[in-house]
């Protein structure tokens, strides 16, 4: 397809070159994901993941963007092969940075807001793949009795080979918008071990799965490109939104984060389409009678999940999940000491990790400390609800930490929306700070008033 031909299409659409160019790459990891199916060896496998993954970085972003992604890849593996007992310290630290100084220099939040595009977002999600595979190597080492479960679960006693490592980091292009997953699930996927061996149940199928998944995108962007004229972001420096009162400002900010949602789910549910239709997405069977497949590892959000929260502590659990699950495992669990419970340490030093990794923006990392304080106060809110449960009180605090979430989750989003430290303290400004406060005060409550400690649950435990 020729550059006028590009041009017309993405004036169409109302995107830039440079951004169709991406889609056309992102949507083709569907088929190319789809016919690794048929690659008939391991090592095939392996050469098609890293090739295509390769070639798809090219055509989207230019022959740099694979010198960008090599860098970090071959730091990590260099490192597990000279100190495996530090590799994992050493490697985080090093990608981490290299990721830092791409963002600083690339800025590529400003060129998103402005239509454009770079391999920074990629870069993104194979720095998580590289910095998970080295810890787990490094994992290696300890003994079973001093590891958690996911540690026993994704260790890997021998190093991967170097061709096992590139295609695991460029696997068919899943690295444009993950979903991350762990090195040894790809290996046993590439292997056809593990749950993915043959077996008496048959070869789950993807395609009902995939289609799903492709339906779910076709609506999220097509509500998006319907509500994103009538909610734009920039409407937050207009001396029009000033004269608003309070809460028709409220609501302008309820609906442009809304609105700005459906993108991140559009963008999630194709890459999720690709990993599922590849079968890399497969994650076992049901106890059901007959056994159905289940497709949960390709899965990265529950979009009525995030738009009907009961707690903001449900969030993590069903917006951007893999990438919640991944800091789960490598900042936060990694934070507590032996014998320890976790606390606002624990929570605030994972959500700044989150930060940084989407860059140095002060929305950002307004929005990531937000994050802290909103499920902070969210957990203080379920207390009293463990506390009152079984009266008219916990029905109301049940409704009373929906509103809650509503409210401090679209407030915070503004900034990681916008940006700009001006933007984000005008729109928080505009509605008096009100998700800010709103925390706080219950988080200074709690020390007054002390809920007893809820009982351990499943969303507790995530926590």
């Amino acid at each position: 397809m020729g550059l006028p031909e590009m041009e017309s299409m993405a004036s169409a659409i109302g995107v830039s070159v440079p951004v169709l160019r991406f889609l056309l790459c992102f949507v083709a990891t569907i088929p190319v994901s789809f016919l690794h199916r048929f690659v008939p060896s391991a090592v095939c496998r392996h050469l098609y993941a890293a090739v295509t993954g390769a070639v798809l970085s090219y055509l989207s972003f230019g022959f740099s963007s694979n010198l960008h992604f090599f860098g970090p890849m071959l730091l990590g593996y260099v490192s597990m092969v000279v100190s495996r007992r530090y590799c994992g310290i050493i490697t985080f630290f090093a990608a981490f940075g290299y990721l830092i100084g791409c963002h600083v220099y690339y800025m590529s939040g400003d060129a998103w807001k402005e239509g454009g595009i770079d391999a920074t977002g990629a870069l993104m999600v194979i720095t998580l793949k590289i910095i998970s595979c080295v810890i787990n190597y490094q994992d290696g080492l300890l003994k079973e009795e001093d590891l958690r479960e996911a540690q026993k679960k994704n260790c890997l006693l021998k190093l991967p080979s170097l061709f096992e490592y590139i295609g695991y980091c460029l696997c068919c292009g899943s690295h444009f918008a993950g979903p991350v997953y762990e090195m040894k699930d790809y290996l046993d996927w590439t292997e056809r071990k593990g749950i993915w061996k043959p077996s008496e149940k048959g070869n789950p199928s993807p395609l009902g799965s995939t289609l799903r998944a492709l339906l779910q995108a076709a609506i999220c962007m097509g509500l998006y490109l319907y509500l994103v004229p009538l909610f734009p972001l920039s409407r937050f420096t207009d001396p029009l939104y000033q004269e608003w009162g309070f809460f028709k400002r409220l609501g302008y900010q309820y609906m442009a984060c809304f609105t700005a949602r459906w993108k991140y789910y559009f963008i999630w549910s194709i890459s999720e389409a690709a990993i599922v239709v590849s079968g890399l997405g497969f994650s076992g069977w049901t106890n059901s009678s007959p056994p159905k497949p289940l497709w949960d590892r390709a899965k990265n959000v529950d979009v009525l999940g995030v738009e009907l929260a009961k707690s903001s502590v449900q969030l993590p659990l069903v917006w951007n999940i893999q990438v919640s699950t991944w800091l789960r495992h490598y900042v936060y669990e990694r934070l507590i000491q032996k014998g320890r419970k976790p606390g606002f340490f624990q929570l605030l030093a994972t959500q700044t990790v989150s930060a940084v990794w989407h860059g140095l923006y002060p929305g950002y990392i307004i929005f990531f400390v937000q994050s802290a304080l909103m499920i902070a106060g969210s957990r203080v809110i379920y207390r009293w609800q463990q506390a009152a449960t079984g009266t008219l009180f916990e029905k109301i605090l049940v409704l009373m930490n929906f509103a809650y979430t509503l409210l401090v989750l679209n407030y915070s989003a503004v900034g990681f929306m916008v940006l700009s430290l001006h933007e984000t303290l005008t729109a928080y400004g505009s509605v008096y700070y009100v998700g800010t406060i709103v925390p706080v005060v219950l988080i200074l409550l709690s020390k007054v008033v002390k809920p007893p400690k809820p009982a351990t649950s499943k969303a507790r435990k995530v926590e």
